[in-house]
């Protein structure tokens, strides 16, 4: 639990969950406007940030819009305040309305955008569509006296160190031998100036993704009863974890094309989508990347998908599909709204007391209507 006074507090927050490193290298991802050292009181979570939001943050006073589509996607030359664009930057300035976004980063995060989908969709066990990044793995070993190795482990693990698969605090000691001898200006916990001392110490040794490698650290020097901190840290060649964008993965139950059609529409709250295939094909296993994803047509079916669920299907693409024998079902774009409460959760679950406020916007911003 942490407490949230600053931008840069909720902002680390979110790169916790979706670290910036996890976005495409053309996304926009992180603050867009504002400062990090802005204080924060009232926090919107939207998909977009267009007018009608903006106009919405500054009447419920909020000083901080976490969205998932950048406002400012693409690089800018000027900013005209009488384009739509320029005329929300000069009026999120004027009220000192910060805004970060959470793209592609939080699309391939565990727990991101795609994994929310297949929640919504009863999918169980499941693995990336195309990763996109493999962690770097590392191995810490420290040596610290006997007396301080459950203490040691219980640090390097909460601030986690240790985790392989669904298994945490993953460590290997090995007992031994350790000599020092504490020179001038040194306040020793064990012996003393100018005397070799030699101590029954044990070596713990542990894996910890790249990410963490930071935060390990500093939990293990803190939690070291030594001045001076032995420890090694080296690159290992095992497999991190793999992140990248979309997921597949069997339902819990088959369905017919037309009911998982029906479903998809009642649970990711859309007003239709469009569908190619056969009505009454079965379907056991589907793809889906939540917003434009007609590129990865190929590796739905490499993953032999019954169907891929995603946004932005063009007519050709849909077609192409159609011919290999691979349904589509297209909710739109605006079926990514499902982060919205996700956000919300998350960072009400990680914050320490009340005096953070986060709502979630209730303009609707999906441009299209059906008539």
């Amino acid at each position: 639990m942490k407490r949230i006074t600053l931008n840069s507090d909720v902002f680390q927050l979110l790169e916790e969950w979706a670290p910036r490193y996890l976005a495409y290298d053309w996304d926009n991802v992180g603050l867009q406007i504002g400062s990090f050292t802005n204080p924060v009181k009232k926090i919107m979570v939207t998909l977009d940030v267009l007018d009608s939001v903006v106009d919405e943050a500054i009447e419920k006073n909020v000083d901080l819009i976490i969205a998932h589509h950048p406002i400012l996607f693409k690089s800018i030359n000027q900013i005209d305040v009488n384009s739509p664009q320029g005329a929300i930057i000069q009026k999120l300035i004027k009220y000192d309305i910060s805004v970060y976004a959470s793209h592609t980063n939080l699309d391939a995060a565990h727990g991101g955008v795609n994994d929310m989908l297949c929640d919504e969709l009863l999918m169980g066990k499941r693995e990336v569509l195309l990763p996109t990044y493999t962690e770097q793995l590392y191995k810490i070993a420290v040596y610290v006296p006997s007396t301080h190795v459950d203490q040691l482990r219980s640090a390097l693990s909460y601030s986690g160190a240790g985790h392989i698969g669904n298994y945490s605090h993953c460590t290997f000691q090995t007992e031994g031998q350790g000599t020092f001898m504490p020179l001038e200006g040194t306040d020793p916990y064990i012996g003393s100036k100018n005397d070799l001392t030699k101590v029954d110490e044990v070596k713990v040794e542990t894996i910890v993704q790249e990410n963490k490698l930071s935060k390990v650290v500093s939990s293990m020097v803190k939690a070291h009863p030594y001045e001076e901190v032995a420890y090694d840290i080296f690159p290992v060649e095992n497999e991190g974890v793999t992140y990248g964008i979309g997921r597949s993965g069997k339902l819990q139950t088959d369905m017919s094309l037309k009911d998982l059609s029906e479903h998809v529409k009642k649970v990711l709250n859309v007003q239709h989508v469009r569908v190619t295939g056969d009505l009454d094909k079965n379907i056991s296993k589907i793809a889906i990347l939540g917003g434009s994803g007609e590129k990865y047509i190929d590796q739905a079916i490499k993953h032999g998908a019954d169907v891929y669920i995603t946004g932005d299907v063009t007519f050709h693409t849909a077609q192409d599909a159609w011919q290999k024998g691979l349904s589509i079902i297209d909710p739109g774009h605006h079926a990514e709204k499902v982060m919205i409460q996700a956000v919300k959760h998350y960072i009400e679950e990680q914050i320490q007391d009340n005096s953070v406020e986060i709502i979630t916007s209730v303009s609707n911003t999906d441009p299209f209507q059906f008539v």
